[in-house]
């Protein structure tokens, strides 16, 4: 059986920019983004023979004489602000290594942390000897974007009683270009369960609280047993969110909300079959736009 083979040849690469009449905004690595003098190189691009080329596979943006191509697929590039989910790698002097998805590890100091109680005081030895206690190696935690260190690394705090450590729940991870930036990233479902759409793309849900324990500034975590409605319900989310990431839908309150009722006429279990995974996602599509309609 014959087959027949090309040998690669290298394309002959116009000379028009990419922000002229044929414009495009998606390119692939070794794409020439313009070939004038006049714009200054971002994140993603280099120079070669005097023209600007892209080096990742992205989305091509521009701020004034500025040119950056912004990758579809990422680590989490931290700001100021932004809520994340991480788990505890390492408890080190008067800090706690955390992965948070991102390049490096961020890191928690023990000055940046309620303590039990909601204390307000100075640090001492003896809290640096009990670091263990509030959190150790493994714990999932809910924090804050303090600061971003000058190597990309990002310093967290938990000063907040919205964050802390986190109890039971499971963890869904997602791009973290799928997390929609809202005001708030901490949703109370009518469905009965509770999200935190954090910024770096882990995604936790968990049993909507009775009461909150404001005392325990932060360390409080129930051990309670989840019931089975409880459990289902989350698993039913969870599923979801798998679905609307696949088809790479943004995820807010109202998508997820959605997605939840669009699959109450399925199984849990089979929500992630293709076909219905496609059948969900499109039906909560419809509710989107009928609702920005």
């Amino acid at each position: 059986m014959a087959a027949e083979m090309r040998l690669p040849t290298i394309q002959k690469q116009g000379s028009m920019s990419i922000y002229g009449k044929g414009r495009k905004d998606l390119v692939v690595p070794g794409d020439i983004i313009t070939s004038d003098t006049g714009f200054m190189r971002g994140h993603g691009t280099y120079v070669d023979e005097d023209k600007l080329t892209a080096s990742v596979a992205g989305e091509v943006e521009r701020v004034d004489k500025l040119i950056c191509v912004k990758p579809l697929k990422t680590r989490f590039n931290g700001e100021v602000g932004d809520v994340v989910v991480g788990r505890i790698t390492e408890v080190q002097q008067k800090r706690w290594k955390v992965e948070t998805n991102s390049r490096l590890d961020s890191v928690l100091l023990l000055s940046a942390v309620n303590l039990p109680g909601g204390e307000l005081r100075r640090r001492s030895a003896e809290d640096e000897l009990t670091m263990r206690e509030y959190l150790h190696e493994g714990d999932l935690i809910s924090a804050e974007v303090q600061s971003v260190f000058s190597d990309g690394a990002l310093s967290l705090h938990t000063r907040s009683l919205k964050y802390g450590k986190l109890g039971q729940g499971v963890l869904v991870q997602v791009s973290p270009s799928l997390i929609k930036r809202q005001k708030t990233h901490f949703h109370n479902l009518p469905c009965g369960a509770s999200i935190i759409l954090a910024n770096n793309g882990f995604v936790w849900l968990y049993p909507t609280p009775e009461q909150q324990e404001e005392e325990a500034g932060g360390f409080y975590t129930s051990l309670e047993p989840v019931n089975l409605s409880d459990r289902e319900v989350i698993s039913r989310l969870r599923n979801c969110l798998m679905a609307l990431a696949a088809h790479k839908v943004l995820l807010y309150d109202t998508s997820v909300l959605y997605c939840f009722e669009s699959s109450l006429q399925h199984q849990v279990k089979d929500i992630l079959k293709p076909e219905v995974m496609e059948e969900i996602v499109m039906l909560t599509q419809q509710k989107l736009l009928e609702q920005k309609g």
